[in-house]
């Protein structure tokens, strides 16, 4: 009977934690048709607190608003964030950290919304969008003090 019971516990406890866990989406592969794939270089600098951190950027684009954006400092992949259709993933691979959801997504992760900055498309309000001379630019949000600043080349 105390069987029963532990093995009922376990499994709504595995139910409840596979619940909560951010799905990974599907691989892209952005040499497809429709793609737009840019390279770069960024520093984003996370709180106000933290260090700055410098790396290569890569964002892949296409018409509907899907993207695939990773900033690496090689070997590691610092971001690897992802828009597909309604849903979203962003994964910070050397903390172990990943979010995902769907919609527009949280304005404390700008890595969502540099696609749309670049793009011409509206913004969060807490995020701020500005170009900067030749083809850099600048993303922030004043709220969090987290910025992003680089270029892509075309």
């Amino acid at each position: 009977m105390k069987s029963a019971f532990f093995i009922g516990l376990a499994a709504v406890a595995g139910l409840l934690a596979a619940g909560c866990a951010t799905p990974n989406l599907p691989p892209v592969d952005t040499s497809a048709a429709g793609w737009n794939v840019r390279f770069g270089q960024a520093v984003w600098h996370p709180r106000p607190e933290a260090p700055e951190l410098a790396g290569e950027l890569m964002l892949a684009t296409n018409a509907t608003g899907d993207f695939v954006l990773q900033f690496s400092k090689p070997p590691l992949d610092l971001v690897v964030a992802q828009r597909s259709g309604p849903r979203w993933t962003v994964a910070f691979p050397s903390e172990g950290r990943r979010y995902g959801g769907r919609g527009r997504g949280t304005h404390r992760l700008l890595w969502l919304h540099l696609a749309d900055a670049l793009g011409g498309r509206s913004l969060p309000g807490a995020v701020a969008f500005a170009p900067l001379r030749g083809d850099g630019w600048s993303l922030s949000n004043p709220k969090t003090g987290e910025t992003l600043e680089g270029y892509l080349a075309p």
